[in-house]
């Protein structure tokens, strides 16, 4: 508990909140892999906002440490990983997050924010798989790999 940061987190959950309502006022889904998705050809209509978007993504986190943010406390290796398995594991965690959000018609952030903003059964349904898979995995890397 020596992160806990309520403020903060009440602050970017608001934020995320507005910038989702205001893609949905407009007709869009604010799900990450739709966003991306949607860039890569043939079909990439809309280019513009989605770019803006995912500028305004990773500009938040390239700023936050610029304007006094601390991430003195982020690990970028947590589980004692050498290199070439830790960059072996993004690589295959990606892979698998991007079959996932093919099979489940949705990410994440499309499903957990905007889904369940609208009261989508379906978007309650693949939140729930998601936070059961993400509590499997943290006990199996912790308690089974003793991590």
């Amino acid at each position: 508990m020596e992160n806990f940061t309520p403020f903060l987190s009440l602050a970017g959950g608001l934020v995320l909140g507005l910038s989702a309502t205001i893609l949905l006022a407009g007709g869009r889904v604010a799900g990450i892999s739709g966003i991306i998705a949607g860039l890569i050809p043939p079909s990439a209509p809309e280019k513009g906002w989605r770019v803006l978007f995912l500028l305004g993504l990773v500009g938040g986190a390239v700023l936050f440490p610029i304007v006094g943010g601390d991430i003195s406390y982020i690990d970028i290796n947590p589980y004692g990983f050498t290199d070439e398995m830790h960059y072996g594991a993004l690589i295959i965690g990606g892979l698998l997050v991007g079959i996932g959000t093919s099979i489940g018609s949705g990410c994440t952030s499309g499903h957990g924010i905007c889904g369940l903003g609208r009261l989508s059964t379906r978007a309650l349904t693949a939140t729930m798989s998601f936070m059961v898979v993400a509590v499997v995995t943290v006990f199996v890397i912790r308690t089974v790999m003793g991590a």
